[in-house]
């Protein structure tokens, strides 16, 4: 990918992010003849002009009978929403598409698995007041909003996002929220998810972050956010200069495919990076989509390049309506397998599972130690080789 200057100025108007050199130039002079480049720039243009209906969906894509169908059937869990940037980066005429498979519905949404659930993390019951979750002993899950940019087909949360219910800000939640922190001493990491905390406004976002860095044992806090792939506009000089005073800041960013790595994203990311912001990335593994060595390389080293770190892949949650998307969990042992050695660990993350039940985020580690043979260890490196590491304290493996 071609390498980005980032030029942060001061003069940028309020809401935009200049230099856009993609395809997305000529999609939008076809899709959306009446619209400024200014306006496309725009992220809140974006969001008001979200692809939300079959009438807007069709008219930029040839639809499946089968996604067609499951439009007009309003979907299996949440309704369509696809910012028109993200759709640029759709194949119009290929409904196998990694990307349009994951935000473009199929009736295969209809179909309930054995032992998928609304909320297969049971992040309800771990939910001591409204919009946090506080599973780990000393970090929790702050819901702020259950708004998205774009909604992605198999989403963990699809009870809680797109559902029309509710809005960016509710204040009482938040002040709830807030004041259980404060009161729980053993806090001290704060993630920001929901829906997707970048689309708060900069005012909105901003105070959650001040009244959290105001909280003495709250040590640093976490954003987790799809916002710099699906609406890398949104990632203005504005909005870097404001989340820079909040360090000790961390950001993980939702990629799924290397066909998201564009010079927009590229542009977003590098700009947070410059922020001293530490970018991770969290990707889910998906039938059809990236489920191959070679598509998770591409991911990989791509991320690598835009200087964001490869942080988890995350096997797919069973959440209502999401069998077509996952694999077997030999498949995401697999991917590891092919990463592993054979290219820098920087680049391979860690394979995990989001226990169903509650039970939390599990790692899953191709086997490296194979045995002993006496005060030696058995090691299996990446090529399937074995070898003896001395270790005389024969402790139990």
């Amino acid at each position: 990918m071609e390498k980005h200057s980032i030029n942060i100025e001061e003069n940028e108007p309020p809401g935009r992010m200049a230099g856009f050199h993609t395809r997305a130039l000529s999609f939008r002079e076809q899709f959306f003849p009446e619209a400024t480049r200014a306006e496309w720039d725009d992220w809140s243009w974006q969001l008001r002009n979200r692809i939300t209906d079959l009438h807007e969906l069709e008219r930029i894509i040839l639809l499946s009978e089968d996604e067609r169908n499951a439009i007009i059937s309003g979907g299996a869990l949440f309704p369509v929403a696809i910012t028109p940037y993200y759709a640029s980066l759709l194949d119009g005429n290929n409904s196998s598409q990694p990307l349009r498979r994951t935000v473009v519905p199929v009736m295969c949404e209809k179909l309930v698995s054995k032992e998928e659930a609304r909320d297969p993390l049971k992040e309800d019951d771990d939910s001591p007041v409204p919009c946090l979750v506080h599973r780990y002993p000393d970090r929790v899950l702050f819901l702020v909003t259950n708004f998205c940019a774009t909604y992605c087909r198999y989403c963990t949360r699809s009870r809680l996002v797109g559902n029309g219910r509710g809005s960016h800000f509710n204040f009482d939640q938040w002040q709830k929220a807030i004041e259980y922190i404060e009161s729980t001493p053993t806090v001290r990491d704060v993630l920001l998810s929901g829906g997707d905390p970048l689309t708060l406004p900069d005012k909105k976002l901003e105070w959650l972050l001040s009244r959290l860095r105001r909280i003495p044992h709250v040590e640093f806090l976490r954003i987790g956010t799809k916002v710099p792939v699906v609406l890398p506009q949104r990632i203005t000089a504005g909005l870097v200069r404001m989340l820079r005073r909040y360090h000790p800041l961390w950001i993980s960013i939702h990629f799924t495919h290397p066909d998201e790595l564009t010079p927009e994203v590229a542009k977003a990311c590098e700009r947070l990076a410059d922020a001293g912001i530490p970018l991770g990335s969290q990707t889910v593994l998906l039938a059809g989509v990236n489920d191959d060595v070679d598509t998770m390389k591409r991911l990989m080293h791509g991320l690598l390049r835009i200087r964001v770190r490869p942080y988890y892949l995350y096997q797919c949650d069973p959440v209502l309506g999401s069998a077509h998307f996952r694999t077997p969990v030999a498949k995401g042992m697999e991917i590891i397998q092919g990463l592993r050695g054979h290219t820098t660990g920087y680049a391979v993350p860690t394979y995990a599972i989001d226990a169903p039940g509650g039970g939390g985020k599990i790692p899953l580690l191709p086997t490296t130690i194979v045995g002993r043979e006496g005060d030696h260890l058995l090691l299996r490196n990446y090529k399937g080789h074995i070898y003896r590491y001395p270790d005389p304290g024969r402790q139990k493996v």
